[in-house]
Parts: structure tokens; sequence; C-alpha cells
């Protein structure tokens, strides 16, 4: 029997719809498998931008494809593949894991998933990739001061990882009282308002002045001010968000050149290609990782996920994307009925 390909697209500003695209394919390339979805995860970030069809960087035109991060059971596969077989689980690398219910990937784009982690988990770590990206980009000793700046996904996870990694204290900083809640109970000691007055100096005088590391995950000039305006002398900043809007200005002498602070692109395509090395692995090994530390309950992602959907919800989840201030920080679609 045919199997139908099924997408959530984009077709113009603030649509979203569940299309049927066609059938899947029979035949698999060379090296190539074929996924089927389980489940896939919001990057609200990302596909906010794309759905309003603002002028943002890089993004395809109309209809466009969201989605980046997923997992599911392999189905098929073509000859020369040799690292999965069918049945594996696997997390889909790469970009590739759309909301979509098949998905034919390269073999080098699939990590497979250990037997005690279930779906929930291995669909969300392709985006905490990024956010371990970041904090190894800031070569974050044991002991030293962490400070998130920004709380969605991207900074509860690193907040989560900051922890497993040996940070003391982790301080996270939000406008949202939801979200500084969420952080605590993800492993932060310290949370503040950015707008509190007084934010800045109780940073300070709780790390002896100034955070060692600095995840910004804002990807607005504001957060990345106020962000070099905690750091300690010779302090490091991955810049993990995306800063989709130049137009504000930086103090580089007094804030940057002066006090010898390190700031670092931490966008996931910075990375090697072929072979990791200290501090900067590539996708599928810091995927690895994570998995790993998943297995020995040493991490967990899934209890950052507040809603799950089925895909046909989609306009819904997208529309309070857009028009909720406190969307949920984790949403994931549900694939299994399709």
């Amino acid at each position: 029997m045919k199997k139908e390909l099924k997408q959530i697209l984009f077709f113009e500003n603030l649509k979203a719809e569940y299309k049927t695209l066609g059938e899947v394919p029979n035949e698999i390339p060379d090296g190539y498998v074929l996924v089927k979805t389980k489940v896939s995860t919001l990057s609200c970030g990302t596909e906010k931008a794309n759905f309003i069809g603002g002028d943002v960087s890089g993004v395809q035109p109309f209809p466009r494809k969201p989605g980046y991060s997923s997992a599911g059971e392999v189905v098929g596969i073509g000859n020369s593949v040799s690292s999965v077989l069918i049945g594996d689980r696997v997390v889909v690398t790469g970009f590739f894991g759309k909301h979509v219910n098949y998905v034919v990937v390269s073999e080098k784009n699939v990590v497979k998933i250990p037997n005690t982690v279930n779906y929930a988990d291995a669909a969300a770590v392709f985006i905490a990739s990024f956010s371990l990206a970041g904090l190894r980009k800031v070569k974050l000793e044991i002991g030293e001061s962490c400070l998130v700046m920004g709380l969605g996904i991207l900074g509860q996870f690193a907040i989560k990882l900051a922890r497993a990694m040996g940070a003391v204290p982790i301080i996270a900083v939000d406008p949202v009282k939801e979200r500084r809640e969420m952080a605590i109970k993800n492993g932060a000691d310290y949370s503040f308002d950015p707008f509190d007055n007084n934010a800045v100096s109780e940073i300070k005088r709780i790390t002896n002045g100034g955070v060692n590391t600095a995840i910004e995950v804002t990807g607005v000039g504001a957060g990345l001010n106020q962000t070099l305006d905690c750091m300690k002398k010779l302090g490091r900043i991955a810049l993990l968000g995306c800063t989709r809007n130049s137009d504000f200005s930086v103090d580089y002498y007094n804030k940057i050149h002066f006090p010898g602070i390190t700031l670092v692109g931490a966008h996931t395509a910075a990375r090697p290609q072929n072979e990791s090395y200290p501090n900067y692995f590539t996708q599928n090994d810091d995927v690895k990782a994570l998995l790993n530390l998943i297995a020995g309950k040493r991490l967990t992602l899934n209890d950052i996920i507040s809603e799950v959907h089925s895909p046909l919800e989609c306009q819904c989840v997208y529309t309070r994307l857009v028009s909720e201030k406190n969307f949920p920080v984790g949403v994931q679609f549900d694939w299994s009925e399709e």
C-alpha cells in the first residue's frame, strides 16, 4: 500500500497548513535511509521568524518548510548503508528533521538512539546540541560562574547543561516570570528580571565582580549589552541567539576591549564538519554526547516539553506562537497517528 507524504508548510505570512505532497518514494538512493517521524520539536524563535514572513536572513521563499529537530524509526534503507538497520530508532541531524511524516536523509545525518531514551527526549536533542556547542565554545571550567541571558528553549537547555558541566553559580535572566521559575527548576541558582534596575549590581555581587562565562540567547542588542555589563574581566560570551537586527550599538572599548572579553559566534553551523576537537564538536558528536547523558540518567530534556499536538493543529499552534506572550518554551508534534 502506498504511503502518503505529509508535511507542515508555511504558504504565506501567518498561514500554516498540513499538506499531502504525494507518495513516499519506494526506492531509496544509495547511502540514504527513509525515516518515519515519531516526534518533532518546535524551535520557537526560528519558526516564528519564518511564520511571520519578515525579512529574515537565510530563509527560503514561500512555501517554507519549518522544523529541524526530530526523531523516528528507520523504515527503509538504500544500498551501501552500513550504520543503521530497518527498525532502528534515530535522531535526524543536519536540519533535515522537518515537521514531516517521512524523510529521506543520508545515513550521515542520523544517529541511533539508545534503547533507554524515549522519542520525546530524542526529538529535542538536535536543538539541545546548539546550547551544548555554545557552552563548549566558552570553555566552561568546573566551578566557574555562568549567566544565561534569555530563557526560551535554548536557554533552558543551556541551564541544564551548565549544571551538568559543573558551573556555579548559574544565573538565569529573562523578563518572563514563568521562564525564570522554570530555569530555577532546571538548575539555575539565581534568576533575575533584566528590567530590574538592580539586576546587574546583584549579579556582580553574587559572583564577586562578574560572571566568568555567559550564553547570550536573546538575539537582541539590549540582551548583549546587559550581558557585557555583567562580565568579569577576561570573561567569555557565546552568541547563541540569532541577532537578526543590527540596529544597536556597543561600547566596544569599555565593555569588550579594555576588560578583555571574548565574544564567540555560536551558531550551530559554525562547527567542524568531519572531526571533533576540544571545545568544537561536530553536530553528530554533540548529539551522541547528549543521548549518552540522557541514557546515563545525567540529563533529561522532555521535562521542558509542556505541550504535544497533532500536526493537524499546526495553524492554531503557530497562531498562538505569534500572539501569546507566554507561549510555552517546549512544544512538540506527535506523528504517531500519521
